[in-house]
């Protein structure tokens, strides 16, 4: 069973955090002012849960069955699910796979399949996790701010705690995003069950590329001066658009 944590009444979100994060990520913002009962999840391999996938193939889907089995174990009626990057796709999947979710909200997400260049770029970070992980971070971390230089401390919290997932796992979450689904049209087809949350200066997510994949603007919110990191680059921005959702 995945690690998680319980904190407040009301309706239920869950929390899923990016690829070499954890839960503890949610700590920059002050989400009691949502007045929900929020769900946090360490995803495989990462945070205090074990990554314990023994088929040949690692995926998004196994992230999302293992979520699942959580909340089954809690009986929730509904939810709804904040995703952070990795966490987005995680969320996406169990969307499509348990009617009772229902809003979806990705934090520096995306919705797409990767591009072929983008899959190699997987198995690169899959190989290099195992032959040189520090380095990996040292040199990946710093480049999720669009100003690392304003975030000293966060940058350094961010890599003692990315230096403690296994390479294994590393390279288990690298991989399954890459064989990941293409939710696009379901974006199209439903798009009052999705927000964007984006941060303009995000080196991972294209701005001009995010808006060509939507039909509408309506549920995007991009914050101008944020990278990767926009829950802790503009972390009161963040949480004032998550009010405006959850109001």
């Amino acid at each position: 069973m995945l690690n998680y944590q319980i904190h407040g009444n009301g309706k239920s979100i869950v929390f899923l955090h990016g690829f070499l994060e954890s839960s503890s990520m949610w700590s920059n913002l002050d989400l009691q002012e949502l007045n929900t009962q929020n769900i946090f999840i360490d995803l495989p391999g990462h945070g205090a849960s074990e990554l314990n996938d023994f088929s040949e193939t690692p995926s998004i889907d196994f992230m999302a069955a293992e979520v699942l089995k959580v909340l089954n174990l809690l009986t929730l009626e509904s939810y709804s699910i904040i995703g952070h990057s990795m966490g987005g796709y995680v969320g996406l999947l169990l969307k499509e796979m348990d009617s009772r979710c229902k809003k979806i909200v990705l934090v520096n997400s995306n919705f797409w399949a990767d591009t072929e260049q983008k899959k190699k770029d997987r198995i690169r970070v899959a190989e290099i996790a195992f032959k040189a992980k520090n380095i990996f971070l040292q040199e990946a971390i710093p480049h999720l701010f669009a100003m690392p230089e304003k975030y000293l401390s966060k940058v350094e919290e961010l890599k003692n705690e990315a230096s403690k997932i296994l390479p294994e796992s590393i390279a288990y979450s690298a991989l399954a995003m890459r064989e990941r689904k293409d939710y696009t049209e379901e974006l199209k087809t439903n798009p009052s069950d999705y927000f964007i949350i984006h941060g303009m200066l995000d080196r991972l997510v294209d701005t001009d590329f995010l808006r060509e994949q939507l039909i509408s603007d309506n549920n995007l919110f991009i914050l101008e001066n944020a990278g990767h990191m926009a829950h802790i680059e503009q972390s009161e921005d963040v949480l004032g658009i998550l009010k405006k959702i959850f109001s």
